[in-house]
């Protein structure tokens, strides 16, 4: 389904550092060790971010284009590249994987059309939730679905699933003492073609909120960077788990050696010329 078969493993296995556990014959095992590796390698690797939108371009979701721009060109996507290029992987290796579609919950009550693509492994009979597409709040690792309440420990960051009415899932990160919903989502499967709707939607609608402003983030890791960082139009935010809050505007000026020293993305010289101009020009 996923197009697994396309794939250069190797190339995006030495992409995201990958150093988890591999057989006798250096093959991956379709295991939950093997899960937990690489889902957290990918979004310690791969920032989330909206810049072809910006440029004009088309957000193209064929694993070859995945593979060429996250991959080898060593750029990030959003929730429709990024969970794309992870299902791809881990169907190659040997993982049962299916799509969901969700609803985004961080605005309050406001109710959202369906817009995030996340994705449900199958490990020996247990589904998961994998996400590498939520940006700087989403998980860093599997979360467990078949134990809904559960709370899980990803370092210093806790998560839960909680099931609502009509076998809605909603997944809640702990933030100052307190449960705030992330996104939710039906056990409907959504496919490959699904995304590529969405997708359209969601780089050329004008209200979308991927459309006219720059949006890059990154979930952090353990060593390098363990704080959560965003960039939204020209504010810098960097989210704390003991709960602080560091904001700041950033000047158009620092914007490429901001995206280089905070979430390891380079521009080529015209594009950056261009992200730039539009940056100049926003609000």
């Amino acid at each position: 389904m996923w197009s697994g078969e396309l794939l250069d493993l190797d190339a995006y296995l030495a992409r995201i550092g990958y150093d988890g556990p591999v057989g006798e014959d250096g093959e991956l095992r379709p295991d939950l060790a093997t899960l937990y590796a690489v889902h957290r390698a990918h979004t310690g690797a791969i920032a989330f971010e909206n810049l072809d939108v910006l440029l004009g371009r088309p957000v193209e979701l064929d694993v070859k284009a995945l593979e060429e721009k996250l991959v080898h060109g060593r750029r990030g996507g959003y929730c429709y590249e990024q969970n794309s290029l992870l299902a791809a992987a881990l169907e190659r290796i040997g993982f049962e994987v299916s799509g969901r579609g969700a609803r985004n919950r961080t605005r309050g009550d406001t109710l959202l059309a369906v817009t995030h693509a996340v994705l449900v492994v199958t490990v020996e009979g247990e589904p998961w939730l994998c996400d590498a597409g939520f940006g700087h709040q989403g998980p860093r690792e599997p979360v467990p679905l078949a134990r809904p309440g559960a709370e899980v420990m990803q370092g210093e960051w806790t998560y839960a699933v909680r099931e609502e009415e009509e076998g809605i899932l909603a997944l809640s990160i702990l933030r100052e003492g307190a449960w705030r919903d992330l996104y939710a989502f039906s056990p409907q499967r959504y496919h490959p073609v699904d995304y590529v709707l969405l997708n359209h939607y969601s780089s050329t609608h004008p209200r979308s909120v991927f459309v006219g402003r720059v949006i890059v983030q990154h979930p952090g890791d353990s060593v390098r960077h363990p704080v959560r960082r965003a960039l939204v139009g020209r504010e810098l935010t960097r989210l704390h788990a003991d709960g602080r809050v560091e904001r700041r505007s950033a000047d158009p000026g620092e914007l490429l050696a901001l995206l280089d020293r905070e979430f390891g993305l380079r521009l080529s010289g015209r594009d950056a010329e261009e992200l730039v101009r539009i940056n100049r020009a926003g609000d």
